[in-house]
């Protein structure tokens, strides 16, 4: 799971620059269109949630402790919740929550590896 959290974090970290650019993007066709679509504004909270998962998935890789692997699983779930419900015609926006999706699942998986440990141990 160490790897994992530094590839996927990494990526997130990386794919916030195009998310971002996507989302600036969006909200400028959304507001030319005057069609009051929000998915502009989604894209850039999603963003920045990714970033904070990608930030918290790199620094915290190396822990044994649940407390990181939960924050993960919220500041995920939150982007793909946000992602999915206000995408509107913004499509590529419920891709990259599909990203965040699989990002939280498999901080919960690693909650259950850790929890799974700890039962061996005893």
């Amino acid at each position: 799971m160490k790897t994992w959290k530094l590839v996927s974090g990494i990526l997130c970290m990386i794919l916030f620059a195009f998310v971002t650019l996507q989302s600036c993007a969006a909200g400028l066709a959304n507001s030319l269109e005057n069609n009051a679509e929000v998915s502009g504004s989604a894209g850039i909270i999603l963003s920045v949630l990714m970033l904070a998962g990608g930030i918290v998935s790199v620094s915290t890789r190396n822990s044994e402790k649940k407390g990181s692997d939960i924050a993960l699983i919220i500041l995920f779930t939150l982007a793909a919740l946000f992602g999915f419900v206000l995408s509107g015609s913004f499509s590529d926006l419920k891709i990259w929550a599909g990203w965040c999706l699989i990002n939280a699942i498999m901080a919960f998986l690693s909650i259950r590896k850790k929890a799974g440990q700890i039962h061996e141990k005893q």
